[in-house]
């Protein structure tokens, strides 16, 4: 049985281009002991490929984290699939704010050690054991008491262009690098501080509220959902949005507005600006912010170095990219001297 996607992603593009049917953008995770992987992998592909999702899925012993889209048609059954697996029945679905046709281009269904890399021993500390829970508008409290500290999860990249007001906002690359950077920034207040997490979708902060509790924090709170359930209980109940600009996505979209606030530059000329882009060199592919005038200036290239590269014939590109270890298969984030006004 095909168990692997047979189509390029320029000739999924192309059929989901034609068929021109509305698509959801959502994503899940869940924490469970899952025994064997590779059945469990098989199992989703199987059903989830007759149902046309797309998307990246990471499956661990550890549980399930999943980003995908598929036909709006297909929502109900799909939801009916998962309630069939007990760990995942009755799942809140972060379902997106923006919906694009061509979010994701596959079905990669991945094994991996952990479903979010954090770098920890979880036999060290008690998993299960995680922070409390809060709503949009507990949340909305609870981050104006002068007691309370209130930390943005995610990387440099993510929190450049979105945040909520007041967040201290580690300049970190990676989830592991901001656990170690938090705990250190806060050890003088693990008892008279109230810590309150957030990141997109909430399942770093599952594992981090976990992580901190055994540090020694006493007060420990996380939102519920991330910024994607915050953005729709705010919608929908009326409250006030505490969070300005984009919400960075890890698909092609790459960031949903949440607010008109843009809070980001172009890295190149520095004005104001928050979309992403990948540079179009794909032995670079740096992720940089890039304003129009820019694009258009640099043919969505991050220097005139990638520029001179993709006149090159394909070929030729292809030649040069054999054994360079910053290949397309490394996401490199904005982290470059080329990037003027990166900051």
């Amino acid at each position: 049985m095909q168990l692997y996607n047979t189509l390029s992603a320029k000739e999924r593009a192309e059929l989901l281009e034609a068929a021109s049917e509305e698509r959801l953008t959502l994503s899940f995770y869940q924490y469970a002991k899952i025994g064997n992987t590779d059945i469990f992998r098989n199992h989703l592909f199987i059903a989830w490929d007759e149902l046309d999702v797309l998307g990246r899925i990471y499956v661990a012993n550890e549980g399930i984290n999943a980003q995908l889209s598929l036909p709006a048609k297909n929502f109900q059954a799909f939801k009916t699939f998962l309630d069939g697996i007990y760990f995942l029945k009755d799942l809140r679905l972060n379902i997106a704010i923006e919906h694009d046709l061509k979010s994701f281009l596959k079905l990669k269904v991945k094994i991996r050690n952990k479903i979010v890399a954090d770098g920890l021993n979880d036999d060290t500390f008690d998993v299960r054991n995680k922070g409390v829970h809060l709503s949009a508008d507990r949340f909305n409290e609870l981050i104006e008491d002068p007691d309370t500290v209130l930390v943005d999860m995610r990387n440099h990249y993510e929190s450049e262009i979105g945040h909520f007001k007041g967040a201290i906002t580690p300049d970190v690359d990676t989830f592991r690098d901001s656990l170690d950077s938090i705990e250190e920034d806060l050890k003088d207040h693990k008892e008279d501080k109230k810590l309150v997490m957030y990141c997109t979708g909430g399942i770093r902060c599952e594992k981090a509220s976990a992580y901190y509790k055994h540090k020694g924090f006493k007060n420990v709170f996380q939102l519920e959902g991330g910024i994607i359930e915050y953005a729709r209980q705010v919608e929908k109940q009326g409250l006030e949005n505490k969070f300005i600009g984009k919400n960075f996505v890890f698909d092609h979209r790459r960031g949903e507005r949440i607010t008109e606030d843009v809070i980001a530059q172009c890295h190149q000329c520095g004005t104001s600006c928050d979309d992403h882009i990948n540079c179009e060199n794909e032995a670079c592919h740096l992720l940089f912010i890039q304003c129009e005038a820019c694009a258009l200036k640099m043919q969505n290239c991050c220097s005139d170095a990638c520029k001179d590269v993709i006149q090159l014939p394909f070929e030729e590109q292809k030649r040069l990219r054999q054994g360079l270890p910053n290949s397309n298969k490394i996401f490199k984030k904005g982290r470059s001297e080329k990037l003027k006004f990166k900051k």
